[in-house]
């Protein structure tokens, strides 16, 4: 599932792995939650983001839909779905508080690190307490390393 700023940087950069992610992380389908739509929509309005804004909703033009409950913006649905959903989906975003509340919620991230995109492992909360050692993608022929 992808928020705001993850399709700003996609749609601006030029991505190495991106044709090889189903080796590097699994399979990844990128979906784009409606409230999403609606923030780069907001964006677009502003003289100062309208470009990145445009070109992150042409690329989210053509990645898959997922529906969200309502209500809070997009980042806060993003967190309640993944709560809700014992931490199931993948969350594609730079932003870092929205990292921090996903992985409090059991959840992982995906991210864009240099020009590759990469998976950070959980670090939520669970009931013994937070997750030691989350693992970081670090790219073909090097295996995940400790952070």
């Amino acid at each position: 599932m992808c928020d705001t700023s993850f399709l700003f940087h996609v749609a601006s950069a030029r991505i190495k792995n991106a044709g090889s992610l189903d080796a590097e992380i699994g399979s990844i389908s990128f979906l784009v939650p409606g409230a999403v739509m609606r923030e780069l929509e907001g964006l677009a309005r502003d003289p100062r983001k309208a470009a990145a804004a445009e070109a992150a909703a042409r690329y989210a033009g053509r990645l898959g839909r997922i529906g969200l409950p309502q209500g809070g913006d997009a980042d806060d649905s993003i967190v309640r779905h993944v709560a809700g959903s014992g931490g199931a989906p993948l969350v594609a975003t730079m932003d870092a508080a929205l990292k921090r509340r996903v992985k409090e919620a059991g959840g992982s991230v995906v991210s864009v690190a240099g020009d590759r995109i990469v998976l950070e492992e959980g670090g939520g909360a669970s009931p013994r307490g937070p997750r030691r050692g989350a693992r970081a993608w670090a790219g073909p022929g090097r295996g995940p390393r400790r952070r």
